[in-house]
Protein backbone atom coordinates (compact mmCIF):
# COMPACT_ATOMS: atom_id res chain seq x y z
CA UNK A 1 0.00 0.00 0.00
CA UNK A 2 3.13 1.82 1.14
CA UNK A 3 4.38 1.96 -2.45
CA UNK A 4 0.82 2.58 -4.22
CA UNK A 5 0.70 5.88 -2.20
CA UNK A 6 4.41 6.83 -3.41
CA UNK A 7 3.94 6.52 -6.43
CA UNK A 8 1.05 8.13 -7.08
CA UNK A 9 2.08 11.12 -4.98
CA UNK A 10 4.84 11.62 -7.87
CA UNK A 11 2.13 11.22 -10.66
CA UNK A 12 0.66 14.13 -8.82
CA UNK A 13 3.51 16.19 -8.65
CA UNK A 14 4.76 15.59 -12.07
CA UNK A 15 1.19 16.55 -13.06
CA UNK A 16 2.05 20.16 -11.62
CA UNK A 17 4.70 20.50 -12.84
CA UNK A 18 3.73 19.80 -16.51
CA UNK A 19 0.72 22.05 -16.05
CA UNK A 20 2.87 25.04 -14.70
CA UNK A 21 5.15 24.43 -17.77
CA UNK A 22 2.18 24.88 -20.20
CA UNK A 23 0.42 27.72 -18.55
CA UNK A 24 3.83 29.55 -18.27
CA UNK A 25 4.26 28.56 -22.95
CA UNK A 26 0.62 29.64 -23.06
CA UNK A 27 1.30 32.96 -21.35
CA UNK A 28 4.38 33.84 -23.57
CA UNK A 29 2.79 32.13 -27.08
CA UNK A 30 -0.33 32.49 -27.49
CA UNK A 31 -1.30 35.30 -29.64
CA UNK A 32 -4.97 36.68 -27.81
CA UNK A 33 -2.85 36.94 -24.63
CA UNK A 34 -0.44 39.59 -23.98
CA UNK A 35 3.12 39.87 -22.32
CA UNK A 36 3.19 41.21 -18.94
CA UNK A 37 5.31 44.34 -18.84
CA UNK A 38 6.13 46.82 -16.12
CA UNK A 39 5.44 49.92 -17.50
CA UNK A 40 2.96 51.68 -20.12
CA UNK A 41 -0.70 50.74 -21.15
CA UNK A 42 0.01 47.33 -22.26
CA UNK A 43 -3.67 46.79 -23.95
CA UNK A 44 -5.85 49.26 -25.97
CA UNK A 45 -9.95 49.82 -26.09
CA UNK A 46 -10.56 51.19 -29.64
CA UNK A 47 -13.35 53.37 -30.44
CA UNK A 48 -14.78 54.20 -34.09
CA UNK A 49 -17.16 57.67 -34.12
CA UNK A 50 -17.82 56.62 -29.87
CA UNK A 51 -18.92 53.28 -30.31
CA UNK A 52 -16.62 50.51 -29.49
CA UNK A 53 -14.78 48.43 -32.18
CA UNK A 54 -12.71 45.78 -29.98
CA UNK A 55 -9.28 45.46 -27.96
CA UNK A 56 -5.58 45.51 -29.47
CA UNK A 57 -2.32 45.34 -27.93
CA UNK A 58 -0.86 47.23 -31.12
CA UNK A 59 -2.13 50.42 -32.36
CA UNK A 60 0.04 51.09 -35.25
CA UNK A 61 -2.11 49.40 -37.60
CA UNK A 62 -5.39 50.85 -36.57
CA UNK A 63 -5.28 53.35 -39.75
CA UNK A 64 -4.29 50.76 -41.88
CA UNK A 65 -7.61 48.62 -40.82
CA UNK A 66 -9.68 52.15 -41.29
CA UNK A 67 -8.61 52.16 -45.07
CA UNK A 68 -9.44 48.56 -45.70
CA UNK A 69 -13.11 49.19 -44.59
CA UNK A 70 -13.39 52.50 -46.13
CA UNK A 71 -12.61 50.58 -49.19
CA UNK A 72 -14.65 47.93 -48.61
CA UNK A 73 -17.75 50.24 -47.89
CA UNK A 74 -16.97 52.24 -51.44
CA UNK A 75 -16.20 49.16 -53.05
CA UNK A 76 -20.14 47.53 -51.76
CA UNK A 77 -21.98 50.63 -53.86
CA UNK A 78 -21.38 53.04 -56.88
CA UNK A 79 -22.30 55.84 -54.93
CA UNK A 80 -19.59 58.83 -53.44
CA UNK A 81 -20.18 58.11 -49.96
CA UNK A 82 -19.43 60.73 -47.23
CA UNK A 83 -18.49 59.10 -43.48
CA UNK A 84 -17.51 60.49 -40.50
CA UNK A 85 -14.21 58.66 -38.92
CA UNK A 86 -13.10 59.56 -35.52
CA UNK A 87 -10.70 57.01 -34.45
CA UNK A 88 -9.96 56.93 -30.34
CA UNK A 89 -7.75 54.66 -28.39
CA UNK A 90 -7.74 54.23 -24.66
CA UNK A 91 -5.18 52.13 -23.33
CA UNK A 92 -4.98 50.68 -19.95
CA UNK A 93 -1.36 48.60 -18.29
CA UNK A 94 -3.15 44.66 -17.43
CA UNK A 95 -1.05 41.88 -16.82
CA UNK A 96 -3.65 39.35 -18.73
CA UNK A 97 -6.07 40.86 -21.47
CA UNK A 98 -7.62 38.55 -24.64
CA UNK A 99 -7.67 41.02 -27.76
CA UNK A 100 -9.45 40.43 -31.02
CA UNK A 101 -8.04 39.40 -34.10
CA UNK A 102 -7.58 42.18 -37.14
CA UNK A 103 -10.63 40.44 -39.08
CA UNK A 104 -12.74 41.17 -36.30
CA UNK A 105 -11.63 44.54 -35.93
CA UNK A 106 -12.31 45.36 -39.52
CA UNK A 107 -15.69 44.16 -39.30
CA UNK A 108 -16.60 45.89 -36.58
CA UNK A 109 -15.44 49.20 -38.11
CA UNK A 110 -17.38 48.36 -41.34
CA UNK A 111 -20.50 47.83 -39.58
CA UNK A 112 -19.99 51.31 -37.46
CA UNK A 113 -18.97 53.19 -40.70
CA UNK A 114 -22.37 52.05 -42.46
CA UNK A 115 -24.26 53.13 -39.42
CA UNK A 116 -22.12 56.23 -39.53
CA UNK A 117 -23.00 57.16 -43.64
CA UNK A 118 -23.89 60.99 -43.23
CA UNK A 119 -24.10 61.62 -47.28
CA UNK A 120 -24.09 59.21 -50.10
CA UNK A 121 -23.57 60.97 -53.51
CA UNK A 122 -25.18 58.87 -56.62
CA UNK A 123 -22.74 59.02 -59.69
CA UNK A 124 -24.60 61.16 -62.41
CA UNK A 125 -24.34 63.16 -65.49
CA UNK A 126 -24.78 66.93 -65.90
CA UNK A 127 -25.94 67.65 -69.80
CA UNK A 128 -24.30 71.59 -70.75
CA UNK A 129 -26.10 73.39 -73.58
CA UNK A 130 -24.21 76.68 -73.94
CA UNK A 131 -25.10 78.26 -70.48
CA UNK A 132 -28.14 76.43 -69.57
CA UNK A 133 -27.48 73.12 -67.45
CA UNK A 134 -29.49 70.12 -66.18
CA UNK A 135 -28.55 67.11 -64.07
CA UNK A 136 -29.47 63.35 -64.97
CA UNK A 137 -29.39 60.58 -63.09
CA UNK A 138 -27.48 58.31 -65.99
CA UNK A 139 -25.65 58.37 -69.34
CA UNK A 140 -28.84 56.19 -70.74
CA UNK A 141 -31.01 59.01 -69.31
CA UNK A 142 -28.71 61.84 -71.22
CA UNK A 143 -28.87 59.78 -74.27
CA UNK A 144 -32.68 59.32 -74.16
CA UNK A 145 -33.39 63.37 -73.48
CA UNK A 146 -31.07 64.15 -76.74
CA UNK A 147 -32.60 61.48 -78.89
CA UNK A 148 -36.35 62.78 -77.83
CA UNK A 149 -34.76 65.79 -78.99
CA UNK A 150 -34.05 64.59 -82.74
CA UNK A 151 -37.58 62.76 -83.10
CA UNK A 152 -39.57 65.74 -83.01
CA UNK A 153 -38.20 65.60 -86.72
CA UNK A 154 -36.98 62.07 -87.02
CA UNK A 155 -40.29 60.27 -86.62
CA UNK A 156 -38.67 57.40 -88.41
CA UNK A 157 -36.25 57.21 -85.84
CA UNK A 158 -33.54 57.09 -88.80
CA UNK A 159 -31.22 58.44 -86.37
CA UNK A 160 -29.80 57.85 -83.45
CA UNK A 161 -27.14 59.51 -80.81
CA UNK A 162 -24.34 58.17 -79.10
CA UNK A 163 -22.41 59.71 -76.43
CA UNK A 164 -18.72 59.55 -77.74
CA UNK A 165 -15.71 61.65 -75.67
CA UNK A 166 -15.02 65.03 -77.28
CA UNK A 167 -11.31 64.44 -78.92
CA UNK A 168 -11.20 68.41 -78.78
CA UNK A 169 -10.93 67.51 -74.64
CA UNK A 170 -8.00 67.16 -72.56
CA UNK A 171 -10.72 66.39 -69.49
CA UNK A 172 -13.23 63.17 -69.70
CA UNK A 173 -16.06 65.34 -71.20
CA UNK A 174 -18.63 64.02 -73.56
CA UNK A 175 -20.18 65.21 -76.36
CA UNK A 176 -22.43 63.37 -79.00
CA UNK A 177 -22.01 61.79 -82.32
CA UNK A 178 -25.09 61.32 -84.39
CA UNK A 179 -25.59 58.26 -87.19
CA UNK A 180 -28.14 56.74 -88.65
CA UNK A 181 -30.20 53.60 -87.41
CA UNK A 182 -28.34 51.54 -90.39
CA UNK A 183 -25.00 52.60 -89.40
CA UNK A 184 -25.52 51.32 -86.13
CA UNK A 185 -26.77 48.37 -86.82
CA UNK A 186 -24.09 47.65 -89.53
CA UNK A 187 -21.61 48.25 -87.17
CA UNK A 188 -23.29 45.65 -84.80
CA UNK A 189 -23.24 43.10 -87.05
CA UNK A 190 -20.04 43.62 -88.05
CA UNK A 191 -21.12 43.19 -91.96
CA UNK A 192 -17.79 43.95 -93.69
CA UNK A 193 -18.64 44.22 -97.91
CA UNK A 194 -15.84 43.43 -99.88
CA UNK A 195 -16.00 44.93 -103.95
CA UNK A 196 -13.26 43.42 -106.10
CA UNK A 197 -12.08 43.19 -109.68
CA UNK A 198 -14.53 43.43 -112.20
CA UNK A 199 -17.49 44.10 -109.28
CA UNK A 200 -15.67 47.13 -108.16
CA UNK A 201 -14.96 48.33 -111.52
CA UNK A 202 -18.53 48.41 -112.62
CA UNK A 203 -20.12 49.39 -109.80
CA UNK A 204 -17.92 52.80 -109.77
CA UNK A 205 -19.01 52.92 -113.45
CA UNK A 206 -22.91 52.82 -112.78
CA UNK A 207 -22.08 55.27 -109.78
CA UNK A 208 -20.69 57.56 -112.27
CA UNK A 209 -23.53 56.88 -114.66
CA UNK A 210 -26.18 57.84 -111.99
CA UNK A 211 -24.56 61.60 -111.60
CA UNK A 212 -24.30 62.00 -115.19
CA UNK A 213 -28.03 60.96 -116.03
CA UNK A 214 -30.48 63.88 -114.75
CA UNK A 215 -33.41 62.32 -111.87
CA UNK A 216 -36.98 62.32 -112.74
CA UNK A 217 -39.11 63.32 -110.00
CA UNK A 218 -39.91 59.48 -108.74
CA UNK A 219 -35.82 59.08 -108.73
CA UNK A 220 -35.68 61.09 -105.47
CA UNK A 221 -35.56 59.68 -102.17
CA UNK A 222 -37.88 62.17 -100.15
CA UNK A 223 -37.76 62.69 -96.73
CA UNK A 224 -35.28 63.62 -93.83
CA UNK A 225 -31.36 63.70 -95.44
CA UNK A 226 -29.15 64.52 -92.46
CA UNK A 227 -29.70 65.83 -88.79
CA UNK A 228 -27.62 67.67 -86.05
CA UNK A 229 -27.48 69.80 -82.78
CA UNK A 230 -27.68 73.40 -83.34
CA UNK A 231 -25.81 73.87 -80.21
CA UNK A 232 -22.69 72.58 -78.45
CA UNK A 233 -23.51 70.20 -75.99
CA UNK A 234 -21.32 68.75 -73.12
CA UNK A 235 -21.50 65.89 -71.21
CA UNK A 236 -19.63 65.29 -67.69
CA UNK A 237 -19.81 62.88 -64.86
CA UNK A 238 -20.35 63.93 -61.28
CA UNK A 239 -21.51 62.94 -58.39
CA UNK A 240 -25.06 64.39 -56.71
CA UNK A 241 -27.68 63.99 -54.38
CA UNK A 242 -31.31 62.81 -55.35
CA UNK A 243 -32.55 66.34 -54.89
CA UNK A 244 -30.07 67.99 -57.44
CA UNK A 245 -31.20 65.47 -59.69
CA UNK A 246 -34.37 66.01 -62.70
CA UNK A 247 -36.66 63.48 -63.86
CA UNK A 248 -36.20 62.75 -67.09
CA UNK A 249 -39.35 63.86 -68.52
CA UNK A 250 -38.96 66.95 -66.83
CA UNK A 251 -35.68 67.49 -68.48
CA UNK A 252 -36.98 66.92 -71.92
CA UNK A 253 -39.47 69.24 -71.30
CA UNK A 254 -36.83 71.74 -70.41
CA UNK A 255 -34.46 71.30 -73.35
CA UNK A 256 -36.57 70.34 -76.26
CA UNK A 257 -39.62 72.75 -75.58
CA UNK A 258 -39.69 76.50 -76.74
CA UNK A 259 -38.75 79.32 -74.06
CA UNK A 260 -38.43 82.87 -74.52
CA UNK A 261 -35.13 83.93 -75.19
CA UNK A 262 -33.48 87.35 -76.90
CA UNK A 263 -32.35 87.73 -79.87
CA UNK A 264 -31.37 90.83 -82.05
CA UNK A 265 -33.48 92.08 -85.03
CA UNK A 266 -31.74 94.39 -87.96
CA UNK A 267 -33.63 97.20 -89.08
CA UNK A 268 -33.81 96.66 -93.40
CA UNK A 269 -34.77 98.89 -96.24
CA UNK A 270 -38.69 99.43 -95.98
CA UNK A 271 -38.85 98.58 -92.43
CA UNK A 272 -41.50 100.46 -89.59
CA UNK A 273 -42.14 99.57 -86.03
CA UNK A 274 -45.49 98.32 -87.52
CA UNK A 275 -43.65 95.82 -89.93
CA UNK A 276 -41.10 94.62 -87.92
CA UNK A 277 -43.83 93.66 -84.92
CA UNK A 278 -45.79 91.34 -87.62
CA UNK A 279 -42.31 89.57 -89.03
CA UNK A 280 -41.31 88.76 -85.62
CA UNK A 281 -44.98 87.75 -84.28
CA UNK A 282 -44.91 90.70 -80.85
CA UNK A 283 -46.96 93.78 -79.98
CA UNK A 284 -45.33 96.71 -80.97
CA UNK A 285 -45.47 97.81 -77.61
CA UNK A 286 -43.21 95.27 -76.41
CA UNK A 287 -40.58 95.67 -78.70
CA UNK A 288 -40.86 99.98 -77.73
CA UNK A 289 -40.44 98.30 -74.09
CA UNK A 290 -37.35 96.08 -74.60
CA UNK A 291 -35.63 99.00 -77.00
CA UNK A 292 -34.39 101.72 -74.65
CA UNK A 293 -34.09 104.32 -77.86
CA UNK A 294 -37.54 103.71 -78.35
CA UNK A 295 -39.88 106.24 -77.19
CA UNK A 296 -43.28 105.11 -78.94
CA UNK A 297 -44.45 103.79 -82.39
CA UNK A 298 -43.41 107.03 -83.88
CA UNK A 299 -39.65 106.96 -83.00
CA UNK A 300 -37.09 106.83 -85.76
CA UNK A 301 -35.19 103.54 -86.97
CA UNK A 302 -32.87 103.51 -89.32
CA UNK A 303 -31.23 100.74 -92.06
CA UNK A 304 -28.68 98.42 -89.64
CA UNK A 305 -30.18 99.53 -86.45
CA UNK A 306 -30.35 96.93 -83.96
CA UNK A 307 -33.74 96.49 -81.74
CA UNK A 308 -33.25 93.80 -79.04
CA UNK A 309 -36.10 90.90 -79.77
CA UNK A 310 -37.39 88.13 -77.87
CA UNK A 311 -38.20 84.72 -79.86
CA UNK A 312 -39.30 81.11 -78.93
CA UNK A 313 -36.37 78.95 -79.10
CA UNK A 314 -35.78 75.68 -77.10
CA UNK A 315 -32.24 75.39 -75.06
CA UNK A 316 -31.17 72.89 -77.69
CA UNK A 317 -31.71 73.77 -81.26
CA UNK A 318 -32.17 71.25 -84.06
CA UNK A 319 -30.78 71.82 -87.71
CA UNK A 320 -32.06 69.62 -89.99
CA UNK A 321 -32.26 69.05 -93.75
CA UNK A 322 -35.20 67.48 -95.62
CA UNK A 323 -35.48 66.99 -99.69
CA UNK A 324 -38.94 67.83 -100.33
CA UNK A 325 -41.56 67.51 -103.52
CA UNK A 326 -43.83 70.32 -103.98
CA UNK A 327 -46.23 72.67 -106.66
CA UNK A 328 -46.29 76.04 -106.30
CA UNK A 329 -47.09 79.20 -108.08
CA UNK A 330 -44.01 81.58 -107.97
CA UNK A 331 -42.83 84.52 -108.36
CA UNK A 332 -39.78 85.58 -110.43
CA UNK A 333 -36.92 87.52 -109.44
CA UNK A 334 -37.27 91.59 -109.79
CA UNK A 335 -35.18 92.96 -112.65
CA UNK A 336 -34.06 96.38 -112.46
CA UNK A 337 -32.96 98.68 -114.89
CA UNK A 338 -30.88 101.55 -113.20
CA UNK A 339 -31.23 105.53 -113.92
CA UNK A 340 -28.20 107.73 -113.45
CA UNK A 341 -30.13 110.94 -113.25
CA UNK A 342 -32.56 109.97 -110.37
CA UNK A 343 -31.98 109.64 -106.91
CA UNK A 344 -32.18 106.25 -105.30
CA UNK A 345 -35.71 107.63 -103.58
CA UNK A 346 -37.36 107.41 -107.00
CA UNK A 347 -38.47 104.53 -108.86
CA UNK A 348 -41.48 103.44 -111.33
CA UNK A 349 -42.58 100.04 -112.10
CA UNK A 350 -42.28 99.57 -116.06
CA UNK A 351 -43.64 96.55 -116.21
CA UNK A 352 -46.41 94.51 -114.09
CA UNK A 353 -45.38 90.93 -112.50
CA UNK A 354 -47.59 87.97 -112.93
CA UNK A 355 -46.98 84.69 -110.90
CA UNK A 356 -46.38 81.17 -112.81
CA UNK A 357 -46.57 77.65 -112.37
CA UNK A 358 -43.78 74.80 -110.97
CA UNK A 359 -43.20 71.42 -109.81
CA UNK A 360 -40.08 71.55 -107.49
CA UNK A 361 -37.96 68.84 -105.58
CA UNK A 362 -35.94 70.89 -102.91
CA UNK A 363 -33.12 70.54 -99.96
CA UNK A 364 -34.92 72.31 -96.96
CA UNK A 365 -32.68 73.57 -94.23
CA UNK A 366 -34.65 74.00 -91.14
CA UNK A 367 -33.30 75.10 -87.29
CA UNK A 368 -36.25 73.90 -84.94
CA UNK A 369 -38.99 75.15 -87.11
CA UNK A 370 -37.76 78.02 -89.15
CA UNK A 371 -36.54 77.70 -92.78
CA UNK A 372 -33.04 78.79 -93.06
CA UNK A 373 -32.39 78.10 -96.50
CA UNK A 374 -33.93 76.30 -100.06
CA UNK A 375 -31.74 74.80 -102.54
CA UNK A 376 -34.02 73.75 -105.75
CA UNK A 377 -32.36 70.16 -107.04
CA UNK A 378 -34.85 70.32 -109.89
CA UNK A 379 -37.71 72.06 -111.37
CA UNK A 380 -40.02 71.66 -114.09
CA UNK A 381 -42.22 75.29 -115.04
CA UNK A 382 -45.49 74.60 -116.50
CA UNK A 383 -46.41 78.38 -116.69
CA UNK A 384 -43.80 81.08 -116.75
CA UNK A 385 -43.82 83.94 -114.72
CA UNK A 386 -43.37 87.25 -116.00
CA UNK A 387 -40.90 89.48 -113.42
CA UNK A 388 -41.65 93.02 -112.65
CA UNK A 389 -39.56 94.99 -113.94
CA UNK A 390 -38.43 98.78 -112.47
CA UNK A 391 -36.59 101.82 -113.28
CA UNK A 392 -34.87 103.11 -109.74
CA UNK A 393 -32.10 105.67 -109.81
CA UNK A 394 -28.34 105.72 -108.38
CA UNK A 395 -27.58 109.21 -107.11
CA UNK A 396 -27.34 109.19 -103.32
CA UNK A 397 -30.53 111.68 -101.85
CA UNK A 398 -29.02 114.60 -99.94
CA UNK A 399 -29.76 114.06 -96.10
CA UNK A 400 -31.16 116.46 -93.64
CA UNK A 401 -29.57 117.61 -90.30
CA UNK A 402 -31.70 119.55 -87.22
CA UNK A 403 -31.39 123.03 -87.96
CA UNK A 404 -29.85 124.05 -84.27
CA UNK A 405 -27.73 122.80 -81.88
CA UNK A 406 -29.63 122.08 -78.93
CA UNK A 407 -32.73 123.20 -78.15
CA UNK A 408 -36.02 121.57 -76.36
CA UNK A 409 -38.64 120.10 -78.31
CA UNK A 410 -42.22 121.53 -78.14
CA UNK A 411 -44.21 120.42 -80.38
CA UNK A 412 -44.60 117.67 -83.19
CA UNK A 413 -45.96 116.83 -86.40
CA UNK A 414 -49.98 117.05 -85.47
CA UNK A 415 -52.49 118.26 -84.80
CA UNK A 416 -52.59 121.22 -82.46
CA UNK A 417 -55.63 123.66 -81.37
CA UNK A 418 -57.97 122.39 -84.14
CA UNK A 419 -55.86 122.39 -86.90
CA UNK A 420 -52.55 120.54 -88.32
CA UNK A 421 -49.18 121.66 -86.63
CA UNK A 422 -47.14 121.06 -90.29
CA UNK A 423 -43.48 120.77 -88.46
CA UNK A 424 -42.07 120.81 -85.60
CA UNK A 425 -40.63 123.05 -83.24
CA UNK A 426 -37.18 123.40 -80.77
CA UNK A 427 -37.38 126.50 -78.03
CA UNK A 428 -34.16 128.22 -78.18
CA UNK A 429 -33.25 131.70 -76.82
CA UNK A 430 -33.43 134.61 -79.80
CA UNK A 431 -30.23 134.87 -81.35
CA UNK A 432 -29.68 130.83 -81.88
CA UNK A 433 -27.55 130.07 -85.10
CA UNK A 434 -30.25 128.29 -87.35
CA UNK A 435 -28.44 125.89 -90.31
CA UNK A 436 -29.54 124.58 -93.64
CA UNK A 437 -30.87 121.17 -93.14
CA UNK A 438 -29.68 120.36 -96.47
CA UNK A 439 -27.70 121.93 -99.26
CA UNK A 440 -29.96 123.15 -101.85
CA UNK A 441 -30.87 126.90 -103.41
CA UNK A 442 -32.50 129.84 -101.12
CA UNK A 443 -35.90 130.24 -102.51
CA UNK A 444 -37.51 132.90 -100.23
CA UNK A 445 -35.77 134.79 -97.57
CA UNK A 446 -37.90 137.15 -95.44
CA UNK A 447 -41.21 138.35 -93.94
CA UNK A 448 -43.86 135.57 -94.23
CA UNK A 449 -46.61 136.56 -92.08
CA UNK A 450 -47.62 134.09 -89.68
CA UNK A 451 -44.13 132.61 -90.16
CA UNK A 452 -42.29 135.84 -89.17
CA UNK A 453 -39.28 135.81 -90.19
CA UNK A 454 -38.49 133.01 -92.85
CA UNK A 455 -36.18 130.91 -94.93
CA UNK A 456 -37.01 128.64 -97.42
CA UNK A 457 -34.88 126.08 -99.22
CA UNK A 458 -34.87 124.25 -102.87
CA UNK A 459 -32.75 120.88 -102.73
CA UNK A 460 -32.10 118.73 -104.98
CA UNK A 461 -34.09 115.68 -104.50
CA UNK A 462 -37.18 118.38 -105.13
CA UNK A 463 -37.70 118.75 -101.15
CA UNK A 464 -37.86 121.96 -99.93
CA UNK A 465 -37.08 123.09 -96.16
CA UNK A 466 -38.43 126.07 -94.34
CA UNK A 467 -37.06 127.80 -91.45
CA UNK A 468 -39.91 129.93 -89.25
CA UNK A 469 -40.19 132.90 -86.10
CA UNK A 470 -36.62 134.31 -87.00
CA UNK A 471 -35.17 137.37 -85.80
CA UNK A 472 -32.85 138.11 -88.65
CA UNK A 473 -31.68 136.83 -91.79
CA UNK A 474 -28.30 136.14 -93.24
CA UNK A 475 -29.13 134.64 -96.71
CA UNK A 476 -31.25 135.89 -100.05
CA UNK A 477 -32.69 134.42 -102.53
CA UNK A 478 -30.59 132.76 -105.12
CA UNK A 479 -27.75 131.95 -102.76
CA UNK A 480 -26.77 128.35 -102.52
CA UNK A 481 -25.73 127.18 -98.88
CA UNK A 482 -24.58 124.10 -97.77
CA UNK A 483 -25.47 121.68 -95.57
CA UNK A 484 -24.46 123.20 -91.74
CA UNK A 485 -24.12 126.96 -92.75
CA UNK A 486 -25.79 129.42 -90.68
CA UNK A 487 -28.89 131.12 -92.37
CA UNK A 488 -30.41 132.95 -89.93
CA UNK A 489 -30.90 133.51 -86.14
CA UNK A 490 -33.86 132.30 -83.99
CA UNK A 491 -36.38 134.64 -82.66
CA UNK A 492 -40.45 135.23 -81.93
CA UNK A 493 -41.55 137.18 -84.83
CA UNK A 494 -44.99 136.03 -86.62
CA UNK A 495 -47.65 133.94 -84.78
CA UNK A 496 -45.70 132.83 -81.73
CA UNK A 497 -46.06 131.89 -78.21
CA UNK A 498 -42.36 132.35 -77.13
CA UNK A 499 -38.90 132.29 -78.66
CA UNK A 500 -38.23 128.91 -81.17
CA UNK A 501 -37.41 127.94 -84.10
CA UNK A 502 -40.43 126.65 -86.50
CA UNK A 503 -39.39 123.59 -89.03
CA UNK A 504 -40.71 121.73 -91.93
CA UNK A 505 -39.69 119.43 -94.90
CA UNK A 506 -42.06 119.50 -98.09
CA UNK A 507 -42.26 116.60 -100.53
CA UNK A 508 -44.14 117.87 -103.50
CA UNK A 509 -45.20 120.66 -102.24
CA UNK A 510 -46.92 119.16 -99.05
CA UNK A 511 -45.27 118.99 -95.13
CA UNK A 512 -44.02 115.41 -93.67
CA UNK A 513 -43.06 114.42 -90.69
CA UNK A 514 -39.41 116.24 -90.38
CA UNK A 515 -38.38 114.03 -87.72
CA UNK A 516 -38.69 110.69 -90.33
CA UNK A 517 -36.62 112.03 -92.91
CA UNK A 518 -33.47 113.72 -90.55
CA UNK A 519 -30.26 111.97 -89.35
Amino acid sequence: MKKITKFHRQIAISYLKTAFLVMIASFFLLPNYIKVTQDGNTIFTVFLNDKQVGTVSDVSKLEEYLTSARRELAEESEDMVFVDTNLQVKGEEKYFGLTDSKSTIKEQMLLILKESVRDARKRSYTLKVNEFTVNLASSEEVRQLLQAALQQYDVDNKYQVELVLDPTRELNVLTTSIRTSYEVQEEKEEVMECEAGVGLALSEMLADMDTETEKEFADFDLGLMDISYGDEVEIVETYLTDKELTPLNEAIDLVTKNQETQAVYEVVAGDTLSEIALKTNLPMEAIIEMNENLEDENSTIRIGDELVITVPEPELSVEHKEEVYYEEDYEAEIEYVYNDNWYTTESQVLQQPSAGHRKVVSIVSYRNEDITDTEILKEEVSVAAVPKIVEIGTKVPPTYIKPISGGRFTSGFKRRWGRWHKGVDWATPVGTAVMASSGGTVAKAGWGSGYGYVVYINHADGRQTRYGHLSKVLVKPGDYVKQGQKIALSGNTGRSTGPHVHFEILIGGSQVNPLEYMN
